[in-house]
């Protein structure tokens, strides 16, 4: 039997499951609401990288579904802001997401680390 390659740095780590830690932990800080989630994550990361509506609105209701968030519009009436907040099942998961990440994510920061000390 062949041996397969591996195609990941070290450990799986998706974006989707990355962003919704993010979110995740963003609301452990405060209650937000979609765009302004966005507009942190581009701040926090120095402008490098912004997920977009389209990314960003759907985890929030799978986070929403799962009953790690709750969300209330500011106006029912009107239903143009819609906030979200972090629930105590969303706590408890954001805490195994990160026992579950943070060493895949260290090792693939290590790698790519090396790599540019190695190139550059």
């Amino acid at each position: 039997m062949e041996e397969q390659r591996n195609r990941y740095f070290s450990g799986k780590v998706s974006t989707t499951s990355l962003m919704k830690m993010y979110i995740l932990h963003l609301l452990s800080q405060q209650n937000l609401y979609g765009n302004q989630i966005i507009d942190s994550i581009r701040e926090r990361l120095n402008g490098k990288w912004e997920p977009s509506p389209g990314m960003i609105y759907p985890l929030l209701r799978d986070l929403e579904e799962n009953g790690y968030v709750k969300s209330w519009w500011q106006e029912p009436d009107k239903k143009s802001i819609r906030f979200y907040k972090l629930t105590e099942s969303g706590h408890s998961h954001l805490e195994r997401l990160k026992i579950r990440y943070k060493k895949p994510l260290e090792d693939t920061k290590e790698v790519i680390t090396c790599i540019l000390e190695e190139i550059f």
